[in-house]
């Protein structure tokens, strides 16, 4: 493909780190189909006739069913899926193939390809986010009733509902899937016909092209269009930044798991067992979804890493960029599913769940109690925190100290405080938008089935 002004063969050991054809042959369907996009271009442009245009659209079509076919034959020196595909051609249909690379260069075309790529299986994360939050709100709503603790600082807080919990990290994801929504977007430009750098001097017309193949816009500066890898460093950050949320999700469905907590059991098909301990079921499923947080991170930063010194135009640094979005792209649709199937069959111990209560924390629910009784809020907090102390002082709950020593701390402990003392009316209490009332979980569930179908399965 560029041997012209050569005399001497490429060091084995440069052919060698220079092939990329074990990486990028995934995109052998968008070689082709932008390489057939390019031909129309060239004869509505008379640049070649419809004589060779149908020979390549035939030739291309035939070396596609060989490569859906498991047909098609790699030689040691095809060095990439644009010489693979270059070469078949020409072998299938001869010089009528020398005639489509015209004005077109490799830098143009695999900034197409990977673009391409991206658009016709990106969207399979998306679908894949959405399966998780329609996991999570089935389960929110199976267990509307189950109450557990809700923590900060991996202490007991207030208590709160499980669905409320598990649609917590819903949100993430929802937000998680339209960034991923706008991104695509940003990746639709076509930067076809930009050449290796400076453009292309026959009259192809840019915008149909675009068109034909699914692109929203073209790329207008060809220096820009070949060496821009930003809509790959934009996923590749979202990988690390949705994958960090499904590291969160994991950790927590880890934590509650354990014997010590026992609010949540992983279902058989998502554990692993012990090579020593017969007994074991661990949560390694969770625990891998947990990990893969660090390779998307890692792929994230190891890009932008390696963008940040090259300079402008096309520069063979760029070769890493597929291997780092295939490797996140991979990785990111099997946890992905892990997680809709580890969700999917959790099994919620509500008993554990309410066991894990305790009237501690409804020392929040007793500041309220006080504010509504014309205490000012920073005063209430200090007399149930008073209270709580001194019923931590007398070894003793909240709820059963003595009327002697509630007076002692306020006049208004005086009153009597049974109505406190209840979870199902602490939680109830808490019913604006956003709150864990049932009221309040029933509207999260409403609204984010009503994206799911107006932003997803629209």
């Amino acid at each position: 493909m560029w041997g012209g002004c050569f005399n001497q063969d490429t060091a084995s050991s440069l052919a060698e780190i220079n092939a990329s054809i074990n990486i990028d042959k995934r995109m052998f369907k968008e070689d082709i189909d932008a390489s057939k996009i390019y031909a129309k271009a060239l004869m509505m442009a008379d640049v070649i006739n419809g004589d060779d245009y149908k020979l390549i659209i035939d030739g291309l079509q035939e070396v596609k069913s060989e490569w859906e076919n498991g047909t098609i034959l790699i030689c040691p020196k095809d060095e990439d899926i644009h010489s693979v595909n270059e070469r078949r051609l020409r072998e299938l249909i001869g010089e009528a193939a020398d005639r489509l690379h015209t004005g077109r260069s490799r830098n143009d075309q695999v900034a197409t390809d990977v673009r391409l790529w991206m658009l016709n299986n990106i969207p399979q994360l998306l679908n894949l986010t959405a399966g998780l939050i329609e996991v999570m709100i089935d389960s929110s709503e199976k267990n509307i009733d189950v109450l557990m603790p809700g923590y900060t600082h991996l202490k007991r807080a207030q208590p709160v509902r499980w669905s409320h919990f598990i649609l917590s990290h819903a949100w993430y994801l929802r937000d998680d899937a339209d960034l991923l929504k706008v991104f695509l977007k940003r990746t639709a430009v076509l930067p076809l016909g930009s050449g290796a750098l400076a453009g292309n001097p026959f009259p192809i017309d840019r915008r149909a092209m675009a068109k034909e193949l699914g692109f929203l816009d073209i790329t207008m500066n060809s220096m820009n269009a070949v060496g821009n890898r930003d809509f790959i460093a934009e996923f590749l950050f979202w990988c690390s930044l949705c994958g960090t949320h499904l590291s969160r999700l994991s950790e927590d469905l880890i934590i509650f798991n354990t014997d010590e907590f026992g609010f949540v059991s992983v279902s058989q098909q998502f554990s692993t067992g012990s090579s020593l301990l017969p007994q074991k079921r661990n949560p390694d499923g969770l625990e891998l979804c947990r990990s893969a947080a660090a390779q998307f991170i890692g792929n994230s930063t190891g890009f932008l890493a390696t963008l940040k010194s090259l300079p402008s135009t096309y520069n063979k640094d760029l070769q890493i960029d597929k291997k780092m979005l295939f490797e996140s792209f991979d990785l990111m649709s099997k946890t992905l599913e892990v997680l809709i199937g580890t969700v999917q069959t959790l099994i919620i111990d509500a008993k554990r769940c309410f066991a894990a209560l305790n009237v501690g924390q409804l020392t929040t629910r007793l500041t309220y109690w006080l504010v509504k009784r014309g205490l000012p809020f920073r005063q209430a907090h200090h007399v149930a925190g008073r209270a709580f102390a001194i019923a931590e002082e007398k070894n003793t709950s909240i709820d059963l100290l003595s009327e002697e020593d509630r007076l002692n701390i306020c006049d208004l402990l005086g009153d009597d405080l049974s109505e406190v003392w209840n979870f199902e009316a602490a939680v109830e209490e808490l019913e604006t938008s956003g709150g864990t009332a049932y009221s309040s979980v029933m509207e999260q569930i409403d609204l984010l089935k009503k994206w799911l179908q107006s932003e997803i399965k629209e």
